[in-house]
């Protein structure tokens, strides 16, 4: 009898609790505080290239099927048009087989594929492998790519770029921007990143580090005492057609370097913003600063380097197994309001947890970058004892701000057999002072099943852009449990 009682008891709770549950649920959603989950369009599909299309002999390795690190860019010239670029087989010892454009002329409903010309996979340039996707599209419809391009077998690398004027179709205007071939092993490029001026059509910039080790042995290792890392810069005018000489605008001693150079543009007077990641020694939590440079006269020169905050990353692992995840960690990014100028950059960042967890920072300028406003968190819905990280900003044309990320807010304490993680958007409409509405735009995915680079891993960086007052995600989630098709790029509007 008891028993009984008991649960007719639990009935009628339920039956109470249910429709208020529902109803606060509703509430919620009307009010703000809780956003509808927004709809899913997997974007890319089986891989285009064959196992060994590099023709010479790979370490490492390949995870076929498997795409990571994605970026994305709405068209200003048609908004319909929006085209996105990724890594296509991640190897686990660097850079994939070959970078894949996707674009869609619908607004993200429906996608298309081109494998881009920047590898011996992809039938373009004779590099065995192709890194850090980009693109950008100019106020005329012309698109920019880029990539790092280099070889497993030695230590050839190249800065390359292409262009579309079809939407993303078809890339043409293949150009070399620097090549460090042998026997010149003494260089390698990375990190590199393409921003088309969003008021002057055929013009675009691209911003890259170069490392530098003391000697062209090809055996040495980069991060030698020696080393140093300054950031170099190249535009074209013509769309594409050539591109200037390379040259250093943040020029570091040794044992400093940059890493993560991106260019925002300033509309209103064509100010452009090179924001990066200064690494200064000692080597600890505090080595890392987010840092900018600005030029006024169209990138032939720039201010010193202004250090925004400290970039205090611990990285990521697994809070139950201590296993590494690869993300965005030393990667700061920025974003421009283009109506008022206002500046925003984030970064993950352990000073929210007193060290222990890496989260989201953002600081903002009003004022061109002369003062910066002191860090908040933005993803202030993760616990405490789980992580955000691999932030990406952008705003909208309400002059709102959005942030996406990852988190580990779902993972059970005790669970060592797989990493639920989530992907969540976070919008200010109080120019970065504080931010709510959060939509839950996928997850729980199991990180376990990404390709393993250095950790589980999805991607150094994921996109992010605007299409009117919609924010348009563009990221990486993992196939739960499938080792031949382990990760997918998807792609929504919210």
């Amino acid at each position: 009898m008891r028993r009984m009682r008991r649960m007719n008891h639990l009935k009628l709770v339920t039956s109470i609790a249910l429709p208020i549950m529902l109803a606060i649920a509703i509430m919620a959603v009307l009010i703000g505080r809780v956003a509808a989950a927004p709809t899913l369009v997997l974007v890319s599909g089986p891989s285009p290239f064959a196992p060994g299309c590099e023709g010479v002999a790979q370490t490492g390795t390949n995870f076929q099927n498997a795409e990571v690190e994605p970026w994305v860019a709405v068209n200003p010239a048609n908004t319909k048009n929006i085209i996105g670029a990724f890594q296509q087989d991640r190897w686990s010892n660097g850079g994939a087989h070959g970078l894949v454009a996707a674009s869609s002329f619908n607004g993200g409903k429906t996608w298309s594929e081109t494998p881009l010309p920047f590898s011996a996979c992809a039938g373009g340039l004779g590099y065995e492998r192709a890194s850090d996707p980009w693109v950008s599209i100019g106020p005329d419809g012309t698109a920019y790519t880029v990539s790092i391009s280099f070889n497993n077998s030695n230590n050839n690398n190249a800065v390359a770029a292409a262009t579309s004027t079809d939407g993303g179709l078809t890339w043409k205007r293949l150009s070399v921007i620097i090549a460090d071939n042998a026997p010149d092993f003494q260089f390698f490029n990375d990190k590199e990143s393409v921003t088309a001026d969003p008021t002057t059509p055929g013009e675009a910039y691209i911003v890259w580090d170069r490392l530098e080790s003391p000697n062209g042995n090809p055996d040495a290792e980069l991060h030698t005492a020696a080393f140093r890392g300054p950031a170099l810069f190249s535009k074209t005018t013509n769309g594409g057609l050539t591109w200037s000489s390379p040259k250093v605008i943040v020029n570091v001693p040794s044992r400093q370097q940059t890493i993560g150079n991106q260019v925002v543009v300033d509309p209103r007077d064509g100010t452009l913003y090179d924001f990066f990641d200064l690494i200064t020694p000692p080597f600890n939590v505090t080595a890392f600063k987010v840092a900018f440079i600005k030029s006024t006269d169209g990138g032939d020169t720039w201010t010193k380097p202004q250090v925004i905050a400290d970039l205090r990353s611990v990285g990521v692992r697994d809070p139950n197994t201590g296993e590494p995840v690869r993300t965005g960690d030393i990667i700061p990014e920025p974003a421009i309001d283009p109506a008022t100028g206002q500046l925003y950059v984030v970064w993950q960042d352990s000073r929210f947890t007193g060290g222990q967890f890496d989260e989201v920072a953002l600081a903002t300028s009003t004022n061109g970058g002369a003062t910066w406003s002191a860090p908040i968190q933005v993803n202030t819905n993760t616990p405490t004892n789980r992580p955000g990280f691999t932030p990406a900003i952008h705003v909208n044309a309400a002059g709102t701000v959005g942030v996406t990320f990852y988190d580990f807010r779902n993972l059970a304490a005790g669970n060592t057999t797989t990493l639920p993680t989530d992907y969540f958007l976070v919008t200010s409409t109080n120019g970065g002072t504080s931010f709510g509405n959060e939509t839950h735009i996928t997850g729980s995915f199991d990180m376990k099943t990404a390709p393993v680079a250095r950790g589980f891993f999805v991607g150094d960086y994921e996109g992010l852009d605007t299409s009117g007052a919609s924010f348009v995600p563009f990221f990486v989630a993992t196939n739960s449990g499938n080792t031949s098709n382990r990760t997918d790029v998807f792609a929504t509007t919210i």
